[in-house]
């Protein structure tokens, strides 16, 4: 486990802010030099502890303004139909994010769609054919006053 001191903190904020900023930005915005900068990000990298960089994209720009998150119920509590629901999700491109939880549930995804009769279609086609699925709540997300996502 890497200890993350207060600059990798701030490090980490700034990134989480703005993936793309630039060394020197940063490095102006957290008060190092650029060289020790470069150094602790590269420390973090190597650490594991920034596992990468990504885009963030608008839903709704991208004509999958619909969102739903998804309690899924599997019928049968083993390992080959775990194994067999996570399959047939990672292929279905609707599913943003697929999590293993606890409780009375097994899974929760986030499903974004063009509108309500593409998450019927999906909800109908995809969940509702998998033999592993036992019940399906759905949630239509309203707004996100706070996703941190990145």
């Amino acid at each position: 486990m890497t200890d993350i001191d207060g600059i990798d903190g701030r490090i980490l904020r700034a990134l989480a802010r703005d993936g793309r900023i630039s060394n020197q930005a940063l490095a102006e915005e957290i008060g190092l030099s650029p060289s020790a900068c470069l150094r602790r990000v590269a420390a973090l990298e190597r650490d594991g502890v920034i596992t990468g960089y990504r885009a963030v994209f608008d839903p709704a720009r991208m004509g999958r303004g619909f969102v739903v998150l998804v309690g899924v119920g599997l019928s049968e509590h083993s390992k080959a139909a775990q194994e067999a629901f996570e399959r047939a999700i990672s292929r279905a491109p609707e599913v943003r994010e697929c999590h293993n939880i606890t409780g009375v549930i097994e899974y929760m995804l986030r499903v974004e769609c063009a509108d309500l009769p593409s998450y019927k279609a999906f909800h109908t086609d995809v969940l509702g054919a998998l033999p592993q699925v036992k019940e399906i709540t759905s949630f239509v997300v309203m707004g996100s006053p706070k996703d941190e996502r990145a």
